[in-house]
């Protein structure tokens, strides 16, 4: 028999569980974007290519937008109410907050363990891994092959000894990349959660080199340049998308079908020239299309 105290946890658990759906959303009226700071997803300075995206979503639903900050630390749990930790592809549930947002969207990298707590749409943005190094670093970059695995294999053969600058419970996980089989000495960035610190501090000589996802080094090579050079990937190519509580089937629905249209009438494109002018360099096969990839609206 459920007591009064355990019925009210369940009954707020649940409350929570079904917090950001669509219908919900429309009834309060407002979209709570989930982001953090970070490349320019979301600048911190009121715009960013999600924050336009996530802006013309609550149009098209005919509610408000309301950005809600959060940090790499809390930004599952404030979508979904359960504080989680990722032990490798694995999670396991530490706790329970408060939910402070209906959907997430910072250049949200798609990992396994991510995808076993929540629900993403169809993919935004290409992106994987990359080891950025000083560019008076020994190392020397990689001349890619065609094959994503060869390289990688070539990229993680020079790191034995040479310290690589990381970060727990991002994508820049160096558990991830299985960098303690190559004899790398890795160093944790502990000083914050913001990866925008991860250049300046292989710059002041924190390590040799440091992980960095694709978007924020296409950033970094124009903001830096001359001073750090690509050694090459440590991952296979990635995507990025926007991150649903898995209870937020409508909305995530809702979603793919306005970003197809988004797409497809080329508003898209336009605001990712905008926010990443050189992508197109590397990335163009990803945005060559008509309709997103692998982007069927589930």
């Amino acid at each position: 028999m459920l007591t009064a105290g355990v019925l009210l946890w369940v009954t707020a658990a649940f409350a929570a569980a079904i917090a950001g759906d669509l219908s919900e959303v429309k009834a309060r009226g407002v979209l709570r974007h989930l982001g953090i700071p970070y490349a320019h997803f979301v600048t911190g300075s009121g715009d960013g290519l999600d924050v336009e995206v996530i802006q013309r979503f609550a149009a098209y639903l005919g509610v408000k937008y309301e950005y809600v900050e959060t940090d790499w630390k809390h930004v599952i749990g404030d979508l979904t109410g359960e504080v989680v930790k990722p032990e490798g592809d694995k999670v396991k549930v530490t706790g329970h907050v408060p939910v402070r947002g209906d959907l997430i969207a910072n250049g949200l990298t798609m990992l396994p363990w991510r995808e076993q707590v929540v629900d993403y749409s169809v993919p935004t943005f290409p992106s994987g891994v990359w080891l950025i190094a000083r560019a008076g670093s020994a190392m020397s970059p990689v001349e890619g092959s065609g094959n994503p695995g060869s390289d990688v294999s070539a990229v993680k053969a020079m790191l034995r000894g040479r310290e690589i600058l990381a970060m727990k419970n991002t994508c820049l996980d160096p558990d991830l990349y299985r960098l303690h089989k190559t004899g790398a000495r890795v160093v944790l960035y502990t000083r914050s959660t913001n990866l925008n610190e991860m250049v300046p501090a292989i710059l002041r000589d924190a390590a040799e080199a440091t992980l960095l996802d694709v978007p924020d080094a296409l950033i970094a090579l124009d903001k830096w340049p001359g001073e750090i050079k690509v050694i090459g990937p440590v991952s296979a190519p990635q995507r990025m998308g926007v991150a649903f509580p898995k209870s937020s089937l409508r909305l995530r629905k809702a979603f793919n079908a306005f970003f197809k249209q988004l797409w497809h009438d080329g508003t898209y494109l336009a605001l990712v020239k905008k926010y990443y002018p050189t992508v197109m360099t590397y990335f163009g096969d990803f945005f060559d299309s008509t309709t997103p990839k692998v982007a069927a609206v589930r």
